[in-house]
């Protein structure tokens, strides 16, 4: 007999906390350090939706399963699919090769939507953060409401060397103000867990062996309270960050990010991939700023 196919290709579900009141979404492509691909933002949109219309959960926890809670956006085999549409594909260039620079934002913009809806929806949003939550998985926490996270998790965005901006990282300067917002846009800059904590980023951070734990003691503890007054707490400390301009500036970088693919670092990048390959196109990015990738390696411990 064939067993029953899985319910997603790329996330886990479960339930955790009193009464299993806090729902958990594990994304399950370890082998991809949990890379965002078409297919896990399609799924994760609607495991977020079909969430959202249970009253009996009150918080929703997102993790990653394996070494790391999420690397950003799988640029291994980029494609321009859409991320709400399964198989539905966006034309990004002309019969002669131009871009067609419209069509590459409203693609975006459909990723953006996605992360966005961590912030809109109607659950309390907690990122559980370990190992690596660069560049799109920054852009998840950036949009829950809480964050917790390892003590040696890194943090960061890359993909501002050169590969785009990060739409809804404008939130940076609402968080962490706007001098030391400024120097990790412009320079991507790698920064750990408690860096993280001092700077105002995530909630709180802990020995990646307690994380799992203490996490869901936070997430039952918010969830003392009904799902729906919590919506209402969620919707209204939200509309302070909407009044400030949040999705207009949103819809600004998604237009933002979609020019910057004419741009001369772009190019450069680009012919790196094609020439070389990814992984030596990352270590040519990034070895100026001796990070990621690129960071000295750490001797063994003395016994």
């Amino acid at each position: 007999m064939t067993p029953p196919k899985p319910a997603y290709e790329t996330l886990l579900l479960d339930r955790v906390g009193t009464d299993g009141r806090v729902a958990r979404i594990t994304l399950n492509r370890p082998d991809k350090l949990n890379a965002i691909s078409p297919t896990l933002a399609f799924e994760l949109h609607g495991a977020l939706r079909a969430l959202e219309a249970d009253h009996a959960v009150r918080a929703v926890i997102l993790r990653g399963a394996g070494r790391a809670f999420c690397t950003g956006h799988d640029i291994s085999e980029p494609q321009p699919e859409s991320a709400l549409s399964p198989g539905a594909r966006f034309r990004t260039v002309d019969d002669e090769g131009r871009p067609l620079n419209v069509n590459v934002a409203l693609m975006l913009r459909q990723v953006a939507d996605v992360q966005m809806y961590l912030f809109r929806m109607g659950k309390v949003t907690i990122v559980q953060a370990h190992g690596y939550c660069i560049a799109g998985g920054l852009e998840f926490a950036m949009m829950a409401d809480l964050v917790t996270a390892s003590t040696d998790c890194r943090f960061g965005h890359p993909g501002h060397r050169g590969l785009g901006v990060a739409r809804n990282g404008m939130l940076l300067p609402l968080v962490i103000g706007m001098r030391k917002a400024k120097e990790l846009w412009y320079t991507g800059d790698e920064f750990d867990g408690e860096e993280a904590a001092r700077l105002g980023l995530v909630n709180h951070v802990w020995p990646e062996a307690e994380l799992e734990e203490r996490t869901i003691a936070l997430a039952d503890r918010v969830a003392n309270l009904s799902s729906d007054y919590l919506a209402l707490l969620k919707a209204g400390v939200n509309k302070f960050y909407e009044n400030m301009g949040l999705y207009s500036d949103i819809e600004s970088l998604t237009a933002y990010d979609a020019l910057m693919a004419g741009t001369e670092s772009a190019y450069e990048w680009r012919d790196r991939v094609v020439r070389d390959g990814v992984r030596a196109a990352l270590a040519w990015r990034d070895g100026p700023y001796g990070d990621y990738g690129a960071a000295p390696k750490q001797p063994p411990a003395q016994a």
